[in-house]
């Protein structure tokens, strides 16, 4: 009889995968995944496994189910599906059926459509690209970022330790605006550039010169920054083209219910990144949330939904989780809880402790409700805020 298939051997699909067993589901899990190792952590790649040079196994993920209930399947990637016919098609010619499907198949690195070298110009996603980087790095002095996300800044952060000249460029007026505000984003702007990086904001770079290798980034107001080494941090696109010709909404990740649900049978989930779907705690715009804690949680409960439905017939109650991130840059921790992202009315973000140029809690409202908090320093202080969103949402006719 067919079992289930987790397509993407990620931290979401592993997590869904072990959830499944957990629940009592007697079928068989296969988890397959595109590249040669089993499932890792992706955080460290940008930090601790790049200063102190880790090796895989240092950021290994470990299964939690016991006995081999998960099949492991390496290095095949998904190149269709047919819902209606419960099967997967991969890379290498071969198919699976199955009863229940999870999507986990997580995001690819976006790179610019401008004019560049063949060599020296880098992303980094996975293991191998970090494999990549470190021997590329070897007799760089000169290092630039394209993207002031938190990807482009926490590698800013990682390479400055290190002893590289590194310059951050970006179309923003200040790093990680999206997600932190203006105000924040300025004082963290001011903090990173007190430590050595060089920040070439409010400019597109338009060609990246050099002949075999990057020699400098020119921008569109006319600027320059010189580099051996070129990192484009620009964002992703969601790995979703294996699932076409199934009728689904895909052009922001795979479109889900409140139960992250697709396709209209609850038997196909996603999971991490790559689903977007609505979080009632906050309201019903389906949305992806690119954060190491929701690929945890949805991998959970997609996987405990799943087992639910295929056992008993029995739904899950819709799936609300409290979003939260962190990212260690320098001696900062910044952690945030909620969605601050919601707020763009710089009058909604307001300072709740501290000073900006210091330790700080900030907050983001939507009207009187607490949609997000950003912790930067204030360590000991995350669960006391983390409950001050939850309880604003509750009084606001919400819960998480």
């Amino acid at each position: 009889m067919a079992g289930v298939v987790v397509v993407g051997a990620s931290l979401g699909g592993l997590r869904a995968a072990d959830a499944l067993a957990r629940s009592g589901y007697g079928g068989g899990i296969t988890l397959v995944g595109d590249e040669p190792h089993p499932p890792y952590n992706r955080p460290p790649l940008s930090k601790e496994a790049l200063v102190d040079e880790q090796e895989f196994e240092a950021i290994r993920l470990r299964s939690s189910s016991k006995g081999g209930a998960v099949n492991l399947v390496t290095g095949l990637h998904a190149v269709s599906a047919d819902l209606s016919r419960g099967l997967v098609f991969f890379s290498n010619g071969s198919e699976m059926a199955f009863e229940g499907l999870v999507a986990a198949t997580g995001l690819r690195p976006r790179a610019l459509p401008i004019p560049k070298p063949g060599a020296g110009v880098l992303v980094l996603r996975t293991y191998a690209d970090l494999l990549r980087l470190r021997g590329e790095l070897a007799g760089v002095r000169d290092v630039a970022i394209i993207g002031a996300g938190f990807i482009g800044c926490a590698l800013a952060a990682s390479l400055t330790q290190l002893g590289y000249s590194v310059s951050v460029i970006a179309p923003e007026d200040v790093p990680m605006l999206r997600p932190l505000g203006e105000e924040l984003g300025g004082a963290l702007l001011r903090h990173h550039s007190a430590q050595g990086i060089k920040f070439g904001l409010s400019r597109l770079p338009v060609t990246i010169e050099g002949d075999a290798r990057p020699e400098r980034v020119v921008c569109n107001d006319g600027s320059s920054f010189d580099a051996q080494l070129v990192i484009e941090a620009v964002g992703s696109a969601t790995n979703t083209e294996w699932l076409e010709g199934n009728g689904l909404e895909l052009s922001d990740g795979i479109l889900c219910d409140e139960r992250l649900s697709f396709g209209g049978q609850g038997r196909f989930l996603a999971v991490g990144d790559v689903a977007r779907f609505p979080n009632l705690a906050f309201d019903a715009v389906p949305r992806r949330v690119e954060h190491w804690g929701i690929a945890v949680d949805t991998g959970r409960y997609a996987g405990k939904a799943l087992g639910r439905l295929l056992t008993s017939g029995e739904a899950e109650p819709a799936f609300k989780p409290m979003p939260a991130f962190w990212s260690d840059q320098f001696e900062l921790r910044i952690q945030s809880f909620g969605m601050p992202g919601l707020v763009t009315d710089p009058a909604a973000i307001r300072v709740l402790e501290g000073d900006l140029d210091g330790e700080v809690v900030v907050g983001y409202y939507r009207e009187d409700t607490l949609v997000g908090v950003v912790l930067v320093g204030f360590v000991q202080s995350h669960l006391k805020y983390r409950a001050a969103v939850a309880e604003s949402l509750a009084a606001a006719g919400t819960s998480s």
